[in-house]
């Protein structure tokens, strides 16, 4: 399972002109998930996203997590974050999770951060979204 996490000033996702989560400062968390994630994978990651300490305070530009700043978190998934790229020109998807299991680890990676006190948007899963964000920094971190 992997996180790209993007720290925003704001964040918004759309499916077909409807903005369907947004959120102010925070995190957007693009969400992939590969053929042997478990739900221990989504539990771990999630604490890790809340917990990552990239937000500034008064004596350091990265010392307070999401939670610590009461920022709110924008969960996309991005089943391409399991793609292989490893030859070729095209990427390969043989990595990735099929829908069906991909989907519940995202809904239980998105209750894992609601459970720990993270306000918590949506996209839509496996719909074509857009999405729009204030990148803050920039920062951007690749947690697996």
């Amino acid at each position: 399972m992997r996180a790209l996490l993007q720290r925003v000033g704001s964040a918004r996702v759309e499916v077909a002109g409807e903005v369907v989560g947004a959120i102010e400062r925070g995190l957007l968390v693009l969400l992939g998930v590969a053929r042997d994630d478990a739900v221990a994978d989504a539990e771990r990651l999630a604490r890790r996203t809340l917990e990552l300490r990239i937000f500034p305070d008064a004596d350091k530009p990265m010392n307070r997590s999401v939670t610590d700043v009461g920022g709110a978190l924008l969960v996309v998934s991005q089943f391409t974050l399991s793609a292989d790229t490893s030859r070729g020109r095209r990427p390969g998807f043989s990595t990735a999770a099929p829908p069906e299991q991909a989907q519940a680890l995202y809904e239980h990676f998105v209750d894992c951060c609601r459970a720990r006190g993270g306000t918590v948007a949506t996209g839509r899963f496996g719909a074509d979204m857009q999405v729009h964000l204030v990148n803050d920094g920039p920062v951007t971190f690749l947690l697996e």
